[in-house]
């Protein structure tokens, strides 16, 4: 059972932190070599409403799977780093919440209203948080393999 739960904890952290990567990466350079603003800002609000629905279930993968292998094994008992990575997940679970009902809601919002200008405002600043958050992500990795 517990190869299982990490199978699926492991499941939700690659869709999140790949997701991110190619959005960082892949599609946000490529966007702004090729495309004009409007055209732009509506290609990457259309992939992140896709992407994220997919990490609101990656939320749902680690919170769950997280929890029930903390729970056999006693929050008294677990592993310094698990501590840690539970802390950073909330920390991004917190990030990505604020990104999704602050920046990317006024950004569809302006979007909706043709405010180009602004959607650029908001799109830079979900840029930022997705940078934070993936170095988050990638942290908590590092604190779970390294630290014995």
């Amino acid at each position: 059972m517990n190869n299982l739960l990490l199978f699926v904890h492991l499941i939700g952290a690659i869709v999140w932190l790949g997701g991110m990567s190619f959005v960082l990466f892949a599609l946000r350079p490529a966007a702004m070599r090729v495309l004009q603003p409007p055209l732009r800002a509506q290609l990457l609000l259309q992939v992140l409403q896709g992407f994220f629905g997919l990490v609101w279930a990656s939320i749902a993968l680690l919170l769950g799977s997280g929890a029930w292998v903390l729970a056999q094994v006693g929050m008294a008992h677990a592993p310094p780093a698990w501590h840690a990575m539970l802390g950073i997940g909330l920390l991004m679970i917190a990030v990505f919440a604020h990104i999704h009902f602050a920046p990317y809601r006024r950004a569809r919002h302006a979007a909706r209203d043709g405010q180009w200008q602004a959607v650029g405002a908001e799109l830079q600043r979900i840029h930022r948080l997705v940078q934070l958050n993936f170095a988050l992500g990638w942290l908590a990795v590092a604190l779970v393999v390294l630290w014995r």
